[in-house]
């Protein structure tokens, strides 16, 4: 038996934060941490392993940063954890004792039961496991017909990365545009039109019957009972809660099948956390179960579970998850943060919405300046910001965190009019026309009405 002060399971965001945070937290203790994979994949940049980075060996989370705070990584697979005598036995046969216990099992691709021709050779999902993603990236050398089911953040940039290296791609998308479960229909719209205008084929209101080939696939057929020949289909219809390990430990789940973790990630059982894509998450906004699954999300988990193990820190708690996205489409990105417009309507908040588009450089004749729009969904009584989406290039990404970073400390329209911004011609928008503080200009005129 081996023994160790704090055990995590799981080697992604999760576990590697975790298990950062933890060691440094508690210098004095010992830290390990089982994961299956030798080699962990940055989660996010899945999707750009077949066109932009080329191999999965280019996108590898370092374990340099685990090995220098002297965190022991032993490369199994924890099979069963006694909580009462406080012991995790892998798959190898090793046992080790712990005193406290984070679990971040992560999430696997969901495989809907209905939909037939799933074990069809040439049928694929996107894990986060590097074999199965080295094996699926050399099945495809030889495939040219690529249909790809679901028009999430995954499904649209697995598109593009394939369509970057000649293949031919369809997108199916149940919705009427892209990304539509993400952002309103003016984003999601443009998104689709920018996919459509690299190559890729997009077929929205689609949905998919099934897989059909006597051996492996051979087409797709529709709900319209249209067909489309395939060498082969990738699913990309969202992840599930990895929770089998925790179902068999006796943990509460919830409803939508994620381990029950309070603010400090604290499970229905003593000295057992949970963080990341297989713990229970509510919305910052409604406060209702919420079924985001982000690595961001799963990296302030961790730290939080990490914090906690031995003492809660009262100074600040975990309020409910934002909701921060991105993703680029060539030189064109899209961000979202918080509440759109159609689920604030749909929750019943009173909003006023107003949006403002600019240019992300001054004067607009530099080399890569790039449209830039702003549309914030604020609360009719208050003026405080319920969420926010952008358009432009790619300082979107940090665009839209400073909209998070405004939603997560209640800040409102007129708070975001007095923010004292640094500009630049060559980085930034025009102080005199700074998108972000001009969509609060426009809803502020509207508050005053």
């Amino acid at each position: 038996m081996k023994k160790t002060d704090i055990l995590v399971i799981g080697g992604s965001a999760t576990g590697l934060v975790a298990a950062m945070t933890a060691k440094s937290d508690n210098p004095h203790k010992n830290v390990t941490v089982i994961r299956k994979e030798e080699k962990v994949m940055i989660p996010c940049g899945i999707p750009y392993i077949y066109g932009t980075t080329e191999t999965s060996d280019n996108n590898i989370l370092p374990d340099g940063g685990l090995i220098k705070l002297g965190v022991d990584i032993v490369v199994d697979e924890a099979t069963k954890i006694d909580t009462k005598i406080k012991q995790c036995e892998t798959k190898s046969g090793e046992i080790f004792s712990y005193e406290k216990l984070i679990l971040g099992t992560g999430s696997i691709p969901a495989v809907p039961k209905w939909l037939d021709g799933t074990e069809l050779d040439n049928v694929f999902t996107i894990p986060k496991e590097k074999v199965y993603l080295d094996k699926l990236q050399k099945k495809l050398e030889g495939l040219n017909k690529i249909v790809v089911v679901g028009a999430g953040f995954i499904g649209v940039e697995t598109s593009d990365e394939l369509n970057k290296i000649g293949k031919e791609v369809t997108l199916i998308e149940l919705l009427p545009h892209i990304l539509g479960a993400t952002f309103d229909d003016e984003f999601a719209s443009d998104a689709q039109d920018q996919l459509i205008s690299r190559g890729v084929t997009v077929r929205s209101n689609c949905g998919i019957k099934s897989i059909t080939g006597k051996d492996k696939v051979e087409a797709v057929t529709f709900v319209d009972g249209s067909s489309l020949e395939a060498d082969a289909v990738i699913l990309s219809l969202g992840y599930i809660p990895n929770t089998d390990l925790a179902k068999n430990m006796g943990l509460d789940l919830n409803e939508f099948g994620f381990i029950k973790a309070d603010q400090y990630r604290r499970t229905s059982i003593t000295d057992v956390f949970a963080a990341g894509d297989c713990a229970e998450k509510t919305d910052f906004a409604t406060g209702r179960l919420s079924k985001i699954m982000l690595a961001s999300t799963a990296c302030t988990e961790a730290r939080i579970a990490a914090l906690s193990l031995y003492e809660l820190n009262t100074y600040s708690s975990f309020k409910g998850t934002v909701g921060i996205y991105s993703t680029c489409i060539g030189d064109t990105a899209y961000g979202v943060a918080g509440l759109i417009e159609k689920v604030a309507n749909k929750e019943g908040f009173n909003i006023i919405t107003g949006s403002f588009t600019g240019i992300n450089r001054h004067p607009g004749k530099i080399e890569d300046s790039h449209k830039e729009t702003v549309k914030l969904i604020v609360s009719a009584k208050s003026g405080v910001i319920l969420g926010g989406e952008v358009l432009g290039g790619k300082c979107v990404g940090q665009l839209i965190n400073t909209i998070g970073l405004a939603i997560q400390n209640h800040m409102t329209v007129h708070d975001l009019i007095m923010t004292q911004i640094g500009t630049q011609p060559l980085l930034t928008a025009s102080p005199a026309g700074f998108p972000l503080i001009k969509a609060a200009e426009i809803v502020a005129k509207e508050l005053r009405k």
